[in-house]
């Protein structure tokens, strides 16, 4: 009970929230997602770039985790992974995703639902080495999901792997994979203070693009 009433204490957009007119929004989602994204890093949200993913295991319940969005332009939406995590396991059996986005600083949250299909190895490979030295130090760790018995074989294993990534800063990763979400539907919603929230959201219907309001 005491968690309960916690719980009911906190509030949420205790900021003047943006306005947004969906008769303003693009035709297409892309260029309306860059603004969204960029306007809450403007408006002090931190990591704007990290997003949920939603994935759905061989028995079919879902799964989901919190990573970074690698880039979104014309093929889609992009992140990367082992294709030998649970998430690169789970999108070869069935390779469709959902991503959620939430920016409190803004009251705002972007889903995106579509299929995906990875990355060829190239593109993969510079992806990886496009990042941070401590990123290739994980990718190389590798082992992502796996049982770890004891703390001290990931300490181990990082410290090599640290020391190879300084020093041979072009090491391949072969399990690490770039994929890329190709969005079926975008919705974008807005919160409002009176709990009258704009969503709107596009669906693709062949190459076009449908809009289409929703009740909150």
């Amino acid at each position: 009970m005491e968690f309960r009433e916690f719980l009911h204490t906190l509030r949420v957009w205790d900021v003047e929230l943006p306005h947004f007119d969906p008769a303003t929004a693009p035709a297409t989602p892309l260029p309306l997602f860059q603004e969204w994204l960029m306007h809450a890093a403007g408006a002090g949200q931190a990591e704007p770039h990290t997003m949920s993913l939603a994935t759905v295991d061989p028995q079919g319940r879902p799964d989901v985790r919190t990573l970074m969005l690698h880039d979104a332009d014309a093929d889609g939406w992009h992140f990367a992974s082992h294709s030998t995590s649970a998430k690169g396991r789970q999108l070869a059996a069935h390779p469709v995703a959902a991503l959620g986005f939430y920016w409190p600083e803004v009251g705002r949250q972007v889903r995106v639902r579509g299929s995906v299909t990875p990355a060829g190895q190239a593109a993969s490979q510079a992806d990886l080495h496009a990042r941070s030295t401590g990123a290739l130090a994980a990718a190389l760790v590798g082992r992502m999901s796996e049982v770890l018995d004891e703390y001290h074989e990931l300490e181990d294993a990082s410290a090599v792997a640290w020391e190879r990534a300084r020093t041979e800063p072009e090491t391949p990763v072969p399990t690490w994979t770039r994929y890329v979400l190709d969005p079926a539907e975008v919705e974008f919603f807005q919160g409002d203070a009176q709990r009258r929230h704009v969503r709107l959201r596009y669906r693709r219907e062949g190459p076009a693009w449908t809009r289409e309001l929703l009740w909150p």
